[in-house]
């Protein structure tokens, strides 16, 4: 028997944020972006594999030419919870020395990674660099780190959907979800 796409381990996926939610903020942002970054050149770069969804539809809001690359990093491995060491998986293409760059990340919570990806940015000497996060858990932030742009801020319950998974399945649900007791690692 095959488990429906709404549902993890016999458990129904609620809706945190839905889809409607976050097309409307991923509009928004993207106008945001396009006024701020009018008349330079953008480099936006996605951290993989949890950002594509809403990288993809952030840059076609984003009404600039602009640059997209990727960057593969890994702080979860298999669990529910950020293990706080980070892994780069792959690597830019694109150099951003002196360029206008801007990181598109799904979520935000410890802040371990972020900051490791900040440090790491900076010393590729980009003239400037900001973060656009779709999610911010701030409940568990451990290191503080400034977020430019955010979509939304949400509590501290594990999420998939929209990009976020859960043992690699559950990236293609189009909105946040939530399964009541997931995540809760002891």
């Amino acid at each position: 028997m095959t488990q429906s796409l709404y549902e993890l381990n016999g458990k129904p996926i609620r809706t945190l944020i839905s889809e409607e939610d976050i097309n409307k903020r991923v509009l928004e942002l993207g106008q945001q972006l396009t006024d701020e970054y009018q008349g330079q050149e953008l480099v936006v770069v996605g951290v993989l594999r949890g950002s594509f969804m809403f990288l993809t539809d952030l840059v076609k809001q984003i009404k600039l030419p602009l640059i997209v690359d990727f960057l593969g990093l890994s702080s979860y491995g298999g669990r529910t919870q950020s293990s706080g060491v980070v892994r780069v998986t792959s690597d830019l293409s694109t150099n951003i020395l002196g360029k206008d760059v801007l990181i598109v990340e799904d979520i935000v919570d410890t802040g371990l990674t972020m900051t490791y990806l900040l440090e790491n940015m900076r010393t590729r000497q980009p003239k400037s660099l900001k973060v656009c996060t779709l999610l911010e858990k701030p409940d568990r932030t451990i290191k503080p780190v400034d977020l430019d742009y955010i979509g939304f801020t949400i509590p501290d319950e594990f999420v998939i959907g929209y990009g976020l998974d859960y043992e690699d399945k559950y990236r293609n649900l189009p909105y946040i979800g939530v399964v009541d007791g997931l995540g809760k690692e002891e």
